[in-house]
């Protein structure tokens, strides 16, 4: 789902203010469990940006993302059926009984509600959600790199299965044509299973540069040098993980990071319907999201 026309749930200054709180107590809650796991990670993206120039959460965003290694983002799945507190949060990635339509894994909090647009439709859990994605090693051969570059574009494509809204017209134009080109659920999961193992079958320790496969950033090659160590910064109080080579990442992505971009520009970037730190987004089914419920409850009285 998703369109250009849609108007996001505004966030008072109260929830705004909770939310940062519960995004920091999962922030802290994951970097333990890594950190107990041997796991690495790093703040990327805004978060990274925050920890920088803000010391924490900038102001106006409403999430942080976290990037990990791709040997490490495999085992997580596994430790946290085994260790992970599932009384406290959903752990959720997309396969092929359920697609978050996201390419990135996420922690999310059952017991808040966070109804994104794309997500309206799906009945999964909407809560609040911390996201972290796979930095992946790619190959010397430049005709390799861009054969991964492809099977990224595959597996981001059928992965997310929904339609862009930040590519431009032309971008989501030919998007929605390859949907309807390939209507079936189980070709579309094939193709980004697939591709995703294409993606992921080179070697961390011999490589010398790696890549986001998921995301805007698929044809920059970042020096694995960047990422072989980390330094910790401080983020709300307390000290979080970023690339050794945070700002040479973050000028390449960002250009002056430490600028604030002008006041229009300072937007959250989800499209959101509901938002409700007090109560789980179950209360919310068949009303924001999942509007089968209601249909289901009129067929059979």
């Amino acid at each position: 789902m998703g369109n250009k026309y849609f108007k996001p749930y505004e966030i008072d200054d109260a929830t705004s203010k909770k939310m940062r709180q519960k995004m920091l107590d999962m922030l802290l809650y994951f970097k333990s469990f890594c950190d107990e796991h041997g796991l690495r990670f790093w703040l990327i993206g805004g978060g990274a940006i925050g920890a920088v120039r803000e010391h924490g959460f900038i102001p106006w965003d409403d999430d942080v993302d976290c990037l990990m290694p791709r040997p490490d983002y495999e085992k997580f799945p596994e430790l946290w059926e085994k260790f992970g507190d599932k009384s406290r949060y959903t752990f959720c990635r997309s396969n092929r009984e359920v697609n978050y339509h996201h390419c990135a894994s996420s922690l999310r909090d059952p017991s808040t509600t966070f109804i994104c647009n794309y997500n309206v439709n799906s009945d999964i859990c909407h809560g609040l959600a911390l996201e972290f994605g796979a930095l992946d090693a790619t190959p010397n051969s430049k005709i390799l790199q861009y054969i991964q570059i492809y099977n990224g574009y595959l597996f981001s494509l059928f992965n997310f299965q929904r339609l862009p809204n930040n590519h431009g017209n032309l971008f989501r134009i030919a998007t929605k044509a390859i949907y309807c080109l390939i209507p079936s659920k189980k070709i579309r999961d094939d193709i980004w299973i697939r591709a995703e193992k294409r993606i992921k079958k080179y070697s961390w320790e011999d490589c010398k540069y790696v890549k986001e496969l998921w995301g805007k950033t698929s044809f920059y090659n970042f020096p694995k040098k960047w990422f072989d160590h980390v330094v910790y910064l401080d983020f709300e109080g307390y000290k979080m993980p970023l690339p050794a080579g945070y700002h040479e990442y973050l000028s390449l992505i960002f250009g002056n990071y430490m600028k604030r971009p002008p006041i229009e520009e300072r937007v959250a970037k989800h499209e959101l319907v509901y938002v409700d730190m007090d109560h789980p987004y179950t209360d919310y089914k068949g009303i924001y999201y999942f509007p089968q419920e209601n249909s289901n409850s009129k067929t059979t009285k």
